[in-house]
């Protein structure tokens, strides 16, 4: 019990969260504390809750798990449906448009009408959907539930205004697509086979109407029946009936012969004027000795024939025999006797075959195929030989590797976007077709998404042999160069990576190539610490707690040889030279070293300073400080030493194990490279690869020249990032605890992980009168280091801040409410040709809180943000401002100082799905928004805020959801989407001549009206459909009345305008009245004088 009381009496004494004399759990939102402040600050908030909302903007990447695919020929609008019920809508490169189902139901298949603005969506709800494209966000008009049967087939005729759709009973039904009703025309399974047919002919496969007569409908049936349906006599004109099933089936132009797929891998061609038989069977890839695949992925074989002068196309997908293993999915090009096979990455989901005439009775000129593959986009050319593929004209290409980071950043230098764009062209894939991108409808988006370079960081690695990759597979889950985290400074261009391998990558840009060979320096550092369970405050008295400062700044070391250790089958630097081209040029790597057979711990934190040419790491072991300008490491110790006495919760580093090396009697210990001991291979053909995106978008609404980097890797990332620290097995000692003078908390905390750093110009002490270099530590108990790094540190006056959770984020603001930046290097290329203009020095800008304020040593507020807590210090007096409990129930994944309307703002997204935006400095609560969910890892992965009012983040693997929390913004956004339909004149029929008419080779046409409507066909029941009113409309007039709106404003503006255009002239009128009356009245006087003189007297 004595020793119990030591403990808290320990804790009492020594805690400096707030000096002050406030609690340190804080108080109530917004209310200061009670501590002295060192002046009144008066900062005005300009900040109100009416200045935020949170809205969806638009959606980036390939759409996740693809089903479905259709085109508009007019219009040249393409919709992808998914399994989640989404639908993509894309046009010319920038119009991208995500509409979704409240349903979340698969969408089993799309239907255009053509050039009418609508789409109607079937899905696997047996519902189907109207949508009115004629806004800038699709709603849905009109719905269609099924009751008692099924959908599986949909059918709507070119300019017609009534949709056949097939069931899975082998029924077909008419649905009018103005009002969205049933019509009393059914097609039943039982009138369309013969009587004497003893089985079931299966689901509806197939509907289309004939070519020639738009009174026949063609209903094919799974088992492998096909009916012609006579629609005006309701009686059928022929059956077949085929062992095979069927899986597609597609007219020729003429409407005498039609095609048909089937699963066993043959094309089966008939004639009307004999179906008792096919009069061709062909087996493209092989006959009945192979083995056909019946695979999901091949049973989707579909095809297009196309008559094109006396050649025709055949476009088919599967047919080929899986005898052979690894065999990739097909597509196949017939044109005349030439057959083209062409090898897909992934398994087909459909196809298209683009037209210019959306008439199907006329000849079909094929231009393009449209393939939709399950994590992929191609669209092939079929108007050259070769069948080239596009260029892809939308970033779908995220996913190429699985994402783990993303890091989004705004107001980034003009210059930069040109340079990477430049840059990243040269190394782009050729060999694609030259012509226009065949999709081009919609007018273009304001928000856009375009690649702009690439990154390959496993370059850097030597290439593992055949049998370490098995045993790197053993050792860790996921891939050994995966990215955990990044950071970049837009200014220097300086970019970091860091690694699942606890490795660290620090790249500097050029636009130069090397002219000589680059050596890639590495420093090898060893982390590891210990520390006792539970170390009470008289056990300290005796023992120190903090090291010899000689044995805290490893000396460089010449390189020792590797030992046969696990470390080297993970990943491994390679000494050969490398030539790096332009862009991002590899310059040092600092690798984590394994330590008696056991693996070091992941890194979880990074900063960097280009100005201070300073590269910050932490985990759970410790801290690490290199000077990359130098290659040299500065600082190496544990969290315990830093904090040495100033400890608040007093533990020690337990007695190193005998068998354990140690230097000067400190447990960090790292060993240095030479700059000079080794060069790396810069080649790296390993089957998976890590990956680096820059992708660059520009708003109209906040005109910012922005960057958004995206780090993915290939192999699924399964490790937890230091912002998710809740989800380790720890949570419950982690979170669902105050930082408390408890003995309980003292006893269960065995490691302090750093889970943020920030190098900024702060007061190290209470008694700094001028701002000087800092590095401000966070640490996963929720306390908060600062380390000057000008002088030496003196035990005595070590500063501890201390928050409730892991610490998540640092921010500072001068006396003004501005946000202060760190100070950055200005680039320059280190690699560019001599040039005696060029300066040589380095230039570096300084953000000094007190170069803003009339007097120096002013001070300024600094914002510590952590999992469950907010506080605002004053600096360098430390006092505690404002505190605010952000959440008790749940924790907070990602916090952001950002700026939004000119002022600054905290902004969190929680693990419960609330994204909520607290005033500085006072930290009001502003907003507080359920959102979004936590259903998945990698939303909280991958979320993070932006200035301007943005955010993102994965909403699927293969996707980027941007939203907005910004009042300003949402009520923009109409006028930065792009318009989906543009007025078209819908193409003429072409004029099939007299012979063609006389022989029978019009089509004929008849009133659909005359046979669905309700007077000649009736109602249908009830019980089989329900109809439901959709948003669409209410929508549109919200738009109208919107639009009413602001042309009434714009019409009293003009107005006003007007009528001082009128005022001004009526001023001029009268200037000009006043200057006529004296022009009269002087010529009046000249003519009076000389009205009497005489023509030689002038």
């Amino acid at each position: 019990m004595k020793k119990f009381r030591k403990v808290l009496d320990g804790l009492t004494t020594s805690s400096p969260v707030n000096p002050g004399g406030s609690p340190a759990c804080g108080s109530a939102a917004g209310t200061p504390s009670t501590a002295p402040t060192p002046r009144e600050l008066e900062i005005q908030e300009t900040l109100m809750s009416e200045h935020f909302q949170i809205c969806k903007t638009v959606r980036h990447g390939f759409p996740y798990q693809p089903t479905a695919l259709a085109f508009d020929p007019v219009q040249k609008i393409l919709a992808i449906g998914t399994r989640s019920g989404g639908v993509r809508l894309l046009g010319r490169p920038g119009v991208d448009c995500h509409c979704q189902h409240e349903s979340g139901a698969a969408v089993l298949q799309l239907q255009f009408l053509i050039n009418e603005g609508a789409l109607v969506t079937a899905c696997a709800d047996d519902t189907l959907h109207l949508w009115n494209l004629r806004q800038r966000r699709p709603a849905i008009l009109h719905s269609l539930k099924f009751n008692r049967e099924r959908i599986t087939f949909c059918h709507l005729p070119f300019q017609s205004k009534w949709l056949y759709v097939g069931t899975e009973r082998g029924n077909t039904h008419i649905v009018n697509i103005e009002s969205f009703i049933l019509s009393g025309y059914v097609i039943m399974w039982n009138k369309a086979i013969e009587l004497s047919t003893k089985t079931h002919p299966g689901p509806v496969v197939h509907l289309s109407d004939s070519p020639k007569d738009e009174g026949k409908l063609l209903i094919g049936f799974e088992s492998g029946t096909i009916v012609m349906w006579d629609l005006r006599a309701k009686r059928s004109d022929f059956r077949i009936y085929y062992d095979e099933a069927i899986h597609s089936v597609s007219w020729h132009h003429e409407g005498r012969q039609f095609m048909c797929s089937h699963s066993d891998g043959s094309l089966s061609m008939w004639n009307l004027r004999n179906t008792a038989k096919p009069f061709q069977v062909t087996f493209p890839h092989g006959g009945y000795t192979h083995t056909v695949c019946m695979h999901k992925s091949c049973l989707l074989i579909k095809y297009k024939l196309l008559a094109l002068d006396v050649e025709a196309f055949v476009v088919f997908s599967g047919g080929l025999s899986y005898d052979k293993a690894g065999r990739r999915p097909t597509l196949t090009i017939m044109h005349g006797k030439a057959i083209t096979v062409l090898e897909m990455d992934y398994p087909i989901v459909d196809f298209l075959v683009l037209c210019e005439t959306p008439y199907l009775n006329e000849v079909q000129e094929p231009y393009a195929v449209v393939v939709l593959l399950e994590k992929d986009f191609v669209v092939v050319d079929l108007t050259q030989s070769n069948f080239p593929i596009f260029e892809n004209a939308y970033p779908m290409d995220i996913h190429e590797s699985p994402v783990t980071c993303t890091a989004y950043f705004a107001d980034c230098p003009p210059d930069i976007i040109p340079v990477l764009y430049s840059i990243g062209a040269k190394h782009k894939k050729t060999g694609y077709s030259h012509k226009e991108w065949p999709v081009g409808g919609g007018t273009w988006m304001v928000v856009t998404l375009q690649m702009l370079y690439k990154l390959k960081t496993s370059k850097v690695f030597e290439k593992p042999k055949s049998g370490d990759v098995g045993r790197s597979a053993e050792l860790v889950e996921e891939d050994p160069y995966a990215i955990q985290m990044i950071s970049w400074c837009p200014q220097s261009r300086i970019f970091c990576v860091v690694g699942i391998s606890a490795h660290v990558i620090l790249y500097r840009f050029s636009k130069h190539d090397a002219n000589t060979t680059i050596t890639v320096s590495s420093l090898e550092v060893r982390l590891q610490c210990e520390m006792e369970d539970v170390i009470s405050p008289s056990d300290t008295e005796n023992t120190p707690c903090f090291s010899d400062p000689s044995g805290l700044s490893p000396q460089p070391q010449p390189p020792s040889p590797r030992s046969n250790t696990p470390d080297s089958d993970l990943i491994r630097l390679t000494y050969r030279m490398i030539r790096m081209p332009p862009g991002y040029q590899a310059e040092l790597v600092v690798q984590l070293l394994w330590v008696d057979g056991e693996p070091p711990q992941q890194i979880t934190s990074l900063d960097l300073n280009s100005a201070y040419g300073l590269l910050a790491l932490g985990n759970c072991n410790g801290l690490v400080v290199v000077d990359y300008l130098q290659k040299t490491v500065l600082l190496c110790m544990s969290t315990l030493e830093l904090y040495g006495s100033a400890d608040p919760l007093q533990r020690l580093t337990r007695s190193p194990r005998k068998n354990r090396q140690s230097t000067s009697g400190t447990h960090a210990l790292c060993r240095s490279k030479s700059p000079t001991s080794g060069f790396f291979y810069h080649l790296f053909l390993l089957s998976f690869h890590s990956l680096l995106f820059f992708i660059f978008y520009y708003s109209s609404v906040c005109p910012l020249s922005s960057i958004f980097l995206d780090i993915s890797l290939l192999p699924h990332p399964l490790f937890l990032s230091p912002l998710l620290h809740s989800f380790s097995e720890s949570r419950e000692n982690s979170f669902s605890r105050s930082r408390s003078s408890s003995v309980s908390s003292i006893d269960r905390e065995t490691k302090e992980a750093v889970t943020t750093l920030q190098f900024v110009e702060s007061y190290g002490r209470k008694s700094d009168t001028l701002p000087m270099p800092c590095l401000w530590v966070g640490t996963s108990l929720g306390l908060v280091l600062i380390i000057p790094m000008s002088i030496p540190m003196d035990e005595q006056e070590r500063t501890v801040l201390m928050l409730k959770g892991s610490v998540l984020r640092f921010a500072f603001l001068d006396c003004g409410g501005a946000l202060i930046n760190s100070p950055y290097e200005v680039w320059r290329d280190q690699h560019a040709p001599d040039d005696p203009d060029r300066p040589r020095k380095r230039k570096l800008v300084n953000f000094s809180p007190s170069s803003s304020q009339e007097a120096s040593g002013d001070g300024h507020l600094a914002v510590v943000c952590s999992e469950r807590q907010a506080k605002v210090f004053f600096m360098p007096s430390q006092a505690c401002l404002y505190v605010h409990n952000i959440t008790e129930s749940s924790f907070v994944l990602r916090a952001d100082v950002v700026s939004v309307c000119n002022s600054v703002c905290l902004a969190c997204f929680c693990a419960n799905g609330h994204i909520m935006t607290l005033s500085l400095p006072s930290l009001r609560p502003l907003l507080d928004v359920s959102y979004l969910p936590l259903t998945d890892m990698r939303i909280a992965r991958t979320f993070c805020f932006t200035n301007g009012g943005q955010a993102l983040y994965l909403c699927s693997p293969t996707e980027i959801q941007r939203i907005t929390y910004s009042q300003e913004m949402c009520d923009n956004l109409q006028e930065m989407l792009g318009e989906l339909f543009t007025p078209i004149e819908t193409p003429e029929a072409q004029n099939r001549g007299f012979l063609k008419g006389f022989f029978g080779g019009n089509a004929q046409t008849f009133d659909r009206e005359e046979l669905f409507g309700e007077a000649a066909a009736g109602k249908a029941s009830r019980s089989l459909a329900q109809h439901i009113p959709g948003q669409g409309g209410m929508e549109g007039m919200k738009a109208a009345a919107g639009g009413v709106v602001g042309e009434l404003a714009r019409a009293r503006i003009a107005l006003d305008e007007r009528g001082q255009r009128l005022g001004e002239l009526e001023e001029r009128t009268a200037l000009m009245m006043t200057s006529a009356e004296t022009f009269s009245k002087h010529a009046h006087e000249l003519m009076l004088k000389c009205k009497d003189k005489k023509w030689y007297q002038f």
